[in-house]
């Protein structure tokens, strides 16, 4: 479904799907392994700024990081662009298999900022440090509001909600605890937004639900 066929709703200066209030959501990482940090063909996108950010929280993040990550980012830097012509956060190209295999077919492509747990649970390295207060930044603002994507448009963004097999159990603890898209991701949409453009979501989900 193209962001044409799907129901949008304005709300300050967005368009939001109604798709973040009718589907339910809620991570398990457990079940998906963090999956979405090792899944997929591109890196992270980052806004204007957060490469910057990124080279600044580098060092304090290199313990968490992998040998493959810290190489690919000393080779790579912090950004580079996408086929789409978006700033993103390089992937490691030529991991070892075995440090993805839990995520099927053993493949070799992360995101150079993951930590990967004992457990085999993919995580971000930044938001680590961020956990421990050594720095203010908890990670991208992509990688916070997943799985909402924003799509730029000319005078507003554009937020949807991206489905694929990955997030499968975080659809299934969604709808186990009744939990919408736009509830679990409330802290990134604030961070992004402010407290008033979700207060502004609150009221036209609750309107939606009534009819």
């Amino acid at each position: 479904m193209n962001m044409a066929e799907r129901r949008m709703m304005a709300i300050g200066n967005t368009l939001v799907s109604e798709e973040l209030i009718d589907k339910k959501f809620v991570c398990n990482l457990t079940a998906c392994k963090g999956g979405c940090c090792v899944e997929g063909d591109s890196g992270a996108p980052l806004e204007k700024g957060e490469a910057e950010i990124l080279k600044q929280v580098y060092e304090k993040a290199m313990p968490y990081m992998t040998p493959e990550g810290i190489a690919t980012i000393e080779a790579k830097g912090f950004s580079i662009v996408d086929e789409d012509g978006d700033d993103t956060i390089p992937l490691v190209e030529d991991g070892p298999p075995e440090r993805t295999v839990q995520y099927g077919r053993g493949k070799k492509k992360y995101c150079s900022f993951v930590h990967f747990e004992k457990d085999g649970i993919a995580k971000c390295a930044i938001e680590k440090v961020y956990k421990e207060g050594l720095i203010d930044f908890k990670k991208p603002i992509s990688c916070h509001l997943y799985p909402i994507r924003i799509t730029k448009l000319n005078d507003c963004d554009a937020l949807n909600f991206n489905s694929w097999n990955v997030c499968k159990p975080a659809h299934v603890c969604g709808t186990q605890l009744n939990v919408q898209v736009f509830r679990f991701l409330k802290e990134p949409l604030v961070r992004k937004y402010g407290e008033a453009w979700y207060s502004e979501l609150e009221i036209a989900a609750e309107l939606l639900s009534k009819g």
